[in-house]
């Protein structure tokens, strides 16, 4: 039986409550997490230079079942992982209801569509380009952010 998704379910459930489509339902689309980043003594450093399974376009995963075999780096979100990946931005809806949040206003279960993701450019369709792209001689060129994590969490990085 395929599970419903509950009325405003992100103010009322944690993380670890969340059905499948509830989970899925909390992703923006934003498309963030499927930029090229490394993470070296401490520094995470982000490409704009997006995942091979990127649609660009529609900021969606062209096989999203199939996206962990396919690219062994890919990160799969959990109620478990998301305090690791310190690197997700600040309006990651996992990241921010983890740390108590709300879902920033222009949220797409707020606003009923991803529309004004689009028009505020917080998707990546407006800067990132195909991986394939960019050879590794000019990944420099693409850097769109550089931070140092906290010293606890450098030991885990």
């Amino acid at each position: 039986m395929e599970q419903a998704v509950r009325e405003r379910f992100w103010e009322r459930y944690s993380l670890g409550e969340l059905n499948r489509k509830e989970w899925e339902a909390l992703c923006d689309g934003c498309g963030q997490c499927c930029l090229k980043r490394y993470v070296e003594d401490g520094v995470v450093t982000v490409y704009g230079i997006a995942c091979r399974l990127l649609d660009i376009e529609t900021v969606r995963c062209r096989d999203y079942p199939n996206r962990l075999k396919k690219v062994p780096t890919c990160h799969q979100l959990t109620p478990t992982t998301v305090p690791q990946y310190d690197w997700l931005p600040e309006t990651c809806a996992y990241r921010r209801l983890h740390q108590g949040k709300p879902l920033p206003p222009w949220h797409p279960l707020l606003v009923g569509d991803r529309s004004k993701m689009r028009e505020r450019g917080i998707t990546v369709s407006h800067y990132a380009v195909p991986k394939d792209s960019v050879p590794r001689r000019r990944m420099r060129q693409h850097v769109i952010a550089r931070w140092r994590l906290a010293e606890k969490k450098r030991a885990r990085a």
